[in-house]
């Protein structure tokens, strides 16, 4: 049986899981790259704030490269499984931050219909520093950017500012130097280029504030989910497994409200 909402008092007492109503909680976060790292990182972050108490910050996740993650987390209603392993033994809980599973090149309007409302107020990325698409001298690659996060960002941008509506922050989790920097510089770069009456806009209204990560997420094996299954009860195809240390330093430039993280 697969872990899915409808299976998920099936669940046994000795897993944990979200203590909030998914279906009340706004989507507060669009994510590009929806991989272990960030299931095993920043959304379970968040999903433990909700857990906490705070509303509206549901993700949205997109997945840039394929849909492998979109068709394990689809039939699950975007719910998975976070095990931590360590000297003790293992910890599971179910995740329940992530809302929907998108991919890139085939959900194009129902990503730009995730960033254009009231209701979004932060973008993320983990799409490694291909995904930023950097030349070899630093400077934006605008070709190798067109099959990057830069032009549903952009889409959803303009539908902020003629709507009236404030900036976001980008938040980029990848380790790179300056990671945040890095990130305003290249947007810039792209704006300027496609899109150059948007330069000032977000200049005055987006923060791309810097961060640090850290947590080892081992690739998932057929394996690991195989025991898992035979452990919970549940098949879940979007499993992942983490180390029990993890790490997340933000700096506080933030272009509007944020998570409890």
């Amino acid at each position: 049986m697969r872990l899915a909402p409808d299976t998920l008092d099936r669940v046994p007492p000795d897993v944990a899981h979200f203590a909030y109503d998914r279906e009340a909680q706004a989507v507060g976060v669009v994510h590009f790259g929806l991989g272990a790292f960030h299931r095993a990182h920043q959304a379970w972050y968040t999903d433990l704030t909700m857990s906490g108490g705070e509303r509206d910050w549901a993700i949205a996740g997109v997945s840039l490269r394929s849909a492998g993650v979109a068709e394990q987390l689809g039939p699950q209603g975007g719910l998975y499984s976070l095990t931590e392993r360590g000297a003790e033994g293992e910890a599971t809980r179910i995740v329940g931050s992530v809302r929907e599973a998108f991919v890139g090149d085939r959900d194009h309007a129902d990503i730009v219909g995730r960033l254009a409302p009231p209701e979004c107020r932060l973008v993320s990325f983990t799409v490694t520093e291909k995904g930023y698409s950097r030349a070899a001298d630093g400077s934006l690659d605008l070709a190798l950017a067109e099959a990057s996060f830069y032009p549903l960002l952009t889409e959803g941008l303009v539908s902020r500012r003629d709507a009236g509506l404030p900036g976001m922050t980008l938040l980029s989790c990848d380790n790179l130097p300056d990671n945040g920097r890095q990130l305003e510089r290249l947007v810039c770069e792209w704006l300027a280029v496609r899109q150059p009456e948007l330069v000032e806009w977000f200049d005055n209204e987006c923060r791309c504030p810097n961060s640090m990560v850290d947590r080892i997420v081992p690739a998932t094996t057929a394996a690991d989910i195989d025991a898992l299954e035979a452990r919970i009860g549940l098949r879940d195809e979007g499993a992942v497994f983490a180390e029990p240390f993890s790490q997340w330093v933000i700096e506080d430039r933030f272009a509007g409200p944020r998570p409890g993280w």
